[in-house]
């Protein structure tokens, strides 16, 4: 049975997934707290989802890093939020340097967390006793924690700060994210790579990948990145590597996959990414050193991250283009920057 929400306008909320043990993630925990009670909603009993979304549609969604779970719940039960308070934000806002909600539970109410089921599979039924109960601490503290930070921001004026960059967060969260077919194989390192191996490790990513989705299983059960590159290196030089854990058929299926790639004429072997782009003028330089110093000069008077105000890349952007500016901040941060 799901929980009555009508009475609360303010409600926790935070999701457990299974993307460490399947290709395909799903929502597997839901939990909520509210009017002083917990809650664990199992979204893998079968039962219609739809009336909770509707029930959550109107609140203030209290959560610890926003993102991740409003993509989660858009992509499992359609829901899309319109008021978040962003635990992670306010305590960025209020300069605390150790936002974990581990830290932060600490850190208001003195109280330690348990650690130990980040990594459990969150798909197990029955749900062990232990797992439930770290998982209702991801949303007892929320609300409690989110009246102190709120109290805070307002003491220091910065609530309208805050407002603003929720807002901003729940924005991107909507904004959908399309995997590129043709790059999604470029894995750390492969950068460094002579052109032909790059060949054997796109061949060799989406053999894996396949075999990923077709055992449901992550990518990193068939063949972890780093093997991966070491396999296209040593293909390329000449070398047949041998993966003992792989069953004969997956063997099979990798060394088919480098073969093929190895066969390629050099007109199909991936091209280089090449930066688009034009290289910084001297005075695009000087207006992000200027910018720069005004952040940090703020940054130190506020106790604030200087990151947090505006990353380096993003004050490269708009000292190349000062428009930018409208897309790349949100008020309180363009105030501070005078952009």
């Amino acid at each position: 049975m799901l929980p009555q929400l009508d009475h609360a306008d303010r409600i926790a909320v935070d999701t457990e997934a299974d993307s460490l043990h399947c290709y395909f993630e799903k929502l597997c925990l839901i939990q909520m707290s509210f009017d002083g009670r917990d809650y664990l909603v199992d979204p893998l009993a079968g039962f219609d989802l739809s009336p909770l979304a509707a029930g959550l549609a109107d609140k203030e969604i209290v959560l610890q890093g926003a993102d991740f779970d409003l993509r989660l719940l858009k992509r499992a039960m359609d829901f899309t939020a319109t008021r978040v308070f962003d635990t992670v934000i306010a305590a960025r806002l209020l300069g605390i340097r150790e936002f974990s909600l581990a830290a932060l539970v600490e850190r208001y109410f003195g109280v330690t967390l348990k650690k130990g089921s980040q990594k459990a599979n969150w798909a197990q039924r029955p749900l062990p006793r232990e797992m439930a109960e770290y998982a209702v601490n991801d949303t007892h503290y929320l609300l409690p924690l989110a009246n102190q930070l709120e109290e805070e921001l307002q003491e220091k004026g910065r609530y309208e700060w805050f407002q603003q960059s929720c807002q901003r967060a729940l924005a991107q969260s909507s904004v959908l994210r399309v995997r590129d077919e043709e790059e999604a194989w470029r894995i750390s390192g492969a950068g460094t790579l002579p052109p032909r191996a790059a060949a054997v490790l796109r061949a060799l990513w989406q053999w894996r990948d396949r075999e990923a989705q077709a055992a449901d299983r992550p990518s990193f059960h068939i063949l972890q990145n780093h093997l991966l590159l070491q396999a296209a290196q040593d293909f390329d030089s000449g070398r047949t590597p041998d993966f003992k854990h792989l069953t004969p058929r997956r063997r099979r299926g990798f060394l088919e996959a480098a073969e093929s790639a190895l066969q390629l004429p050099d007109s199909e072997w991936p091209k280089r990414i090449r930066k688009v782009g034009t290289r910084p003028t001297q005075e695009m330089e000087r207006a992000a050193e200027n910018l720069r110093r005004r952040r940090d000069v703020m940054a130190e008077e506020l106790g604030i991250d200087p990151s947090f105000i505006a990353p380096k890349a993003t004050m490269e952007s708009i000292a190349a283009d000062e428009t930018r500016s409208e897309t790349l901040l949100v008020p309180w941060q363009r105030d501070l920057l005078q952009v």
